[in-house]
C-alpha cells in the first residue's frame, strides 16, 4: 500500500503503537510518522505508507498547531499530567489576566530548554532513557519560534489555551516556565494537535474508522491524501511516456510542462506519482526519488 494517510491518534498510544496498528490493518510493513507525539497527546499524525516513505526527506519540518490545558499548582518531572510531582500543591489566586499576562512573552523567537524526559539525544542517547536510570539530563537549549499563544479560558485551577508552534518545540516546556514565572509550578494537562504543516484534523482518520477495512487496501488507499495536494510548495508535472521511462531508469529527461521550480512532482496521469525530479536546465529533470 502507499500513500499518505493522516491518523486522529487516540491518548494512550505512542507514535510507534500507531504505526504498528497501520502494519496490521494494511499489512504493508514500510510505514513512517512525519512527527512524534507524546502518548497523551492526541490528534494529527501524518504517516507515509509504502514507497511513499522515500518521500519523508522532502516534508520540511513544519509549525505545529495544538489545543490543550495548562494545570496550575504544582510542576510535574515530565512537565505533563503523566509526571510525578515534583513539588507541594499551592494554593492558586489566580485571575485570568494574570495568566493572560505571564503567558504574553511567549511569542516569537526565543531559547527554550526541553523537558528531561524527552527525545532530545544526549551524547546519542535520548534524554528520557537517562532520566528514567535517574543519570543527570545535561540539555541545551534551541531556538523556537511561538506564532501564537492564547490563553482562552481559565477555570479553578486549569487554563484553557491554543498555541502554534515551529517544529522541534516543546509545548510541555512553555507550559512548565508559564508555572515557574506565576510562582506556582504548572504542568500540561492534555494535549491535542489541531495541525502539522498543510495537514489538519479535516484530513484525520480514526483508527477505530479503519478497523472494518481491514486488508482492503484500495479502500485504504481511497483515504489517503491525493499525491497531487502533497509537498505544495513542487508543482505537479505531468510526463509522457519516453519521459517517466527514462526518469523510471534513472535518466535524465525533458518533461513536456515547463517549470522554473528547483524540483517537481513526476505524475503518470492524475494519481500515480512517479517520483521527484531536480531541474537541471530548462525543460531537463534529473529524478532524486523514484517510487519505483
Amino acid at each position: 500500500m502507499n500513500g499518505l494517510l493522516v491518523i486522529d491518534k487516540p491518548g494512550g498510544m505512542t507514535s510507534h503503537d500507531v504505526v504498528s496498528r497501520l502494519r496490521k490493518l494494511t499489512g504493508e510493513k514500510s510505514i513512517g510518522h512525519l512527527g512524534t507525539l507524546d502518548p497523551m497527546a492526541t490528534g494529527v499524525l501524518p504517516l507515509l505508507l509504502g514507497r511513499y516513505t522515500r518521500l519523508a526527506q522532502y516534508f520540511s519540518s513544519a509549525e505545529k498547531s495544538y489545543t490543550g490545558t495548562i494545570r496550575f499548582g504544582f510542576a510535574t518531572d515530565t512537565y505533563d499530567a503523566e509526571g510525578q510531582a515534583s513539588g507541594p500543591l499551592v494554593a492558586l489566586s489566580l485571575t485570568l489576566e494574570q495568566v493572560r499576562t505571564a503567558a504574553a512573552r511567549f511569542h516569537g523567537e526565543m531559547e527554550q530548554m526541553p523537558p528531561p524526559y524527552s527525545a532530545k539525544k544526549i551524547a546519542g542517547t535520548p534524554a528520557y532513557k537517562l532520566a528514567r536510570a535517574g543519570k543527570p539530563v545535561e540539555l541545551k537549549t534551541a531556538r523556537v519560534c511561538i506564532a501564537s499563544f492564547e490563553i482562552v479560558s481559565f477555570d479553578g485551577a486549569e487554563a484553557g489555551f491554543a498555541m502554534s508552534i515551529s517544529a522541534g518545540g516543546y509545548v510541555r516546556s512553555v507550559a512548565h516556565e508559564l508555572g515557574q514565572d506565576l510562582g506556582c509550578g504548572a504542568h500540561l494537562g492534555s494535549l491535542r494537535r489541531t495541525q502539522a504543516g498543510v495537514f489538519t484534523l479535516a484530513d484525520a482518520h480514526t483508527l477505530e474508522e479503519l478497523q472494518p477495512l481491514a486488508g482492503n487496501v484500495d479502500a485504504l488507499e481511497a483515504l489517503c491524501l491525493h499525491p497531487r495536494s502533497l509537498l505544495p510548495h513542487m508543482p505537479s508535472v505531468t510526463g509522457d511516456d519516453h519521459s517517466l521511462g527514462r526518469l523510471r531508469n534513472g535518466g535524465q529527461a525533458n518533461l513536456p510542462e515547463f517549470s522554473s521550480a528547483p524540483l517537481v512532482k513526476v505524475f503518470a496521469g492524475q494519481r500515480e506519482l512517479v517520483g521527484i525530479a531536480k531541474r537541471v536546465a530548462g525543460t531537463l529533470f534529473q529524478p532524486v526519488a523514484v517510487m519505483g
